[in-house]
């Protein structure tokens, strides 16, 4: 349990107390802590090389590596609640590129992060992978218009501008 006694881990549920894994898409599970240098900007990586989620037509299983990067804003997500929400895919009926929109989009409504990406990259089924990727920058910031060039760079080759 959380030590009521530290800043640090306040209000964290998950970090500390015996592991129990949600069988369902479970958002509810994230937790999240101050960021102790807000004034600074830093790249926060993870990388959860064990993901899995159900095909939504056939229920097969879905095997992927997800890799989430962020600058910190006011918090942060802490690691464990991260993975028990993860986990939480584990039977959730989606195609790849709703699972990585879901996980971004969760985790913006969370932490609020001056910036985040978020990318899947799934194994080959039938001879082709997919790597669904999705960003996000704080509005009317510098980096709204960095979620702009590092989508426009995706891939490690820019989109043709149109006249």
């Amino acid at each position: 349990m959380a030590d009521s006694g530290n800043r640090t881990t306040e209000g964290l549920h998950a970090l500390g107390s015996k592991t129990k894994y949600s069988m369902d898409y479970a958002p509810e599970v994230l937790e999240t802590f101050v960021n102790k240098h807000p004034e600074n900007d830093y790249w926060v990586q993870f990388n959860c090389p064990e993901f899995t989620s159900l095909c939504p037509i056939t229920g097969q299983p879905d095997f992927a590596e997800i890799r989430i990067m962020y600058i910190p804003g006011e918090r942060m997500v802490e690691s464990k609640s991260l993975k028990l929400y993860l986990f939480s895919f584990r039977n959730h009926g989606d195609f790849h590129e709703d699972c990585v929109n879901i996980i971004m989009k969760d985790l913006v409504k969370l932490m609020q992060p001056k910036y985040i990406e978020v990318t899947g990259l799934f194994t080959p089924r039938g001879g082709i992978s997919i790597h669904p990727y999705a960003n996000y920058g704080m509005p009317g910031t510098k980096y709204e218009a960095m979620a702009e060039r590092r989508l426009e760079y995706y891939g490690g080759t820019p989109v043709p501008s149109r006249p």
